[in-house]
């Protein structure tokens, strides 16, 4: 054996190996002739004859000897003619032929790979006499571990659509038969799942990260330029209208309040020297002074009525902690607090750019709070933002959301993830779509059409 395997590994392509095959058994049993075959279509065909005698044949020679192999392969077991007594019968019509025509005795053993009969191995003697059953099994054991060397060297050699096709017809064969129960009930069920995820539409869902918001939010800024004083809430904290919340330092407005008030009095003493002069001139000038600080006064005055900041309305301090800024520098217009009322909020959802299309306005959809997690919160979408945001490397659109119920709990500032639904699709579109589209767009832009 390890003879015929040297033969066969000292070639690289199927034909001089099986060639070589074939010569060293003859030459080692003593045959007229060793036929090696292939299973093709159906049908064996044979690729080798001993001593490279393959070319040499007659096409009527070649077909005989590959019907003689079908009759091997057809009835998984070796054919032996003239058929031995202590045998079961079989079918040897093409092999009685070649006895007819050549004489002597022949005998032909399949090639099993995997279970699978995929070929055999035909042996010619000039005598009549019978082999024994001894030297019949020498004979098998040695096709059986050379006979699949040989044919995976010729899968190798095939066209890649041969093989392909050579597989599936492996496959169905398998599934038709008796041990493909269980794979046609997989299969069947299998078609049934696909058929569900293609045909049955569920209803589709986008959305993103949500925020909880106030419906309005005040931000109150300062109100002249000075010195932060004193602060009274903190965010979190509930206010109520009116509510003084911050006061700005009130020293440097009453220094120029008392300025103002200083050069008050001295244009008004001026103006009554003149008018007692009868200076028309000097009279006009002091009016007009007087009239300035009078305005400078009440400027200041109004600046002075603003320096305590109050919450414009019932609700809570969202945002501007000043407790660790007391005594610093403020200039007229820093945001220093921000109010939202407490009973109405609204949602903004950060809906990815390939899905903004599919939403509407009205469309009903849920919230899933960090800090609320059991608890869904129902929505309907009330505004569409038609300006995109980049957020962590992603184009977003905000849109904004009005909430149809609010628990107690419910506070400005709550993260979560928002679903819209925005129709009934298959699940199979549901899952693969966003995968569809970035084909498409690629091959887009590698076409150019």
């Amino acid at each position: 054996m390890i003879a015929l395997q040297a033969a066969v590994v000292s070639h690289e392509r199927l034909q001089p190996a099986a060639t070589a095959f074939a010569s060293e058994l003859a030459t080692r049993l003593g045959c007229e002739r060793v036929a090696v075959g292939f299973v093709e279509d159906r049908f064996a065909r044979v690729v080798a004859l001993s001593h490279g005698a393959l070319g040499d044949n007659r096409t009527e020679s070649l077909r005989t000897i590959g019907t003689a192999m079908d009759e091997a392969v057809e009835q998984a077991a070796t054919v032996i003619a003239p058929a031995p007594a202590d045998l079961p019968p079989r079918i040897i019509l093409a092999h009685e032929e070649l006895l007819r025509r050549d004489g002597g005795s022949v005998c032909t053993i399949p090639i099993a790979v995997r279970h699978e009969l995929v070929g055999a191995v035909m042996l010619q003697f000039r005598e009549a006499a019978v082999p024994s059953p001894e030297r019949v099994d020498d004979w098998e054991h040695a096709i059986a571990l050379v006979g699949p060397v040989l044919y995976f060297m010729r899968h190798g050699e095939l066209p890649l659509m041969k093989r392909l096709r050579n597989r599936l017809r492996r496959a169905w064969a398998h599934l038709r038969g008796p041990a493909g129960g269980r794979l046609r009930i997989g299969l069947g069920l299998a078609a049934v799942a696909l058929a569900v995820l293609l045909a049955v539409p569920f209803e589709y869902r986008v959305g993103g990260n949500a925020r909880v918001e106030g419906a309005i939010q005040r931000v109150l800024v300062a109100p002249v330029d000075g010195f932060l004083k004193q602060s009274l809430v903190r965010p979190g904290d509930l206010v109520k209208a009116g509510q003084v919340l911050a006061e700005l330092a009130e020293q440097d407005l009453q220094l120029e309040r008392n300025k103002w008030t200083s050069e008050l009095a001295q244009h008004e003493n001026a103006y009554g020297a003149a008018m007692a002069r009868a200076d028309r001139a000097q009279l006009v000038i002091s009016q007009a002074k007087a009239d300035e600080a009078r305005a400078q006064l009440a400027l200041v005055d109004e600046q002075l009525g603003r320096i305590h900041i109050e919450a414009p309305f019932d609700g809570v301090v969202i945002r501007g902690d000043l407790s660790q800024s007391l005594g610093a520098p403020v200039q007229r217009g820093d945001a220093l607090l921000t109010v939202a009322p407490r009973e109405r909020f609204r949602v903004i959802v950060e809906v990815d750019e390939r899905d903004i299309a599919r939403v509407r306005l009205g469309q009903a959809g849920s919230l899933a709070l960090s800090a609320l997690p059991w608890d869904t919160l129902p929505l309907s979408v009330s505004r569409i933002t038609p300006m995109a945001n980049v957020v962590e490397g992603r184009n977003v659109f905000e849109v904004e959301a009005a909430l149809l119920s609010q628990p107690d709990k419910l506070r400005p500032g709550l993260r979560g993830v928002a679903k819209i639904a925005v129709g009934r699709e298959p699940l199979l579109w549901a899952w693969t779509h966003r995968l569809t589209d970035w084909a498409r767009i690629g091959l887009w832009s590698w076409l150019g059409h």
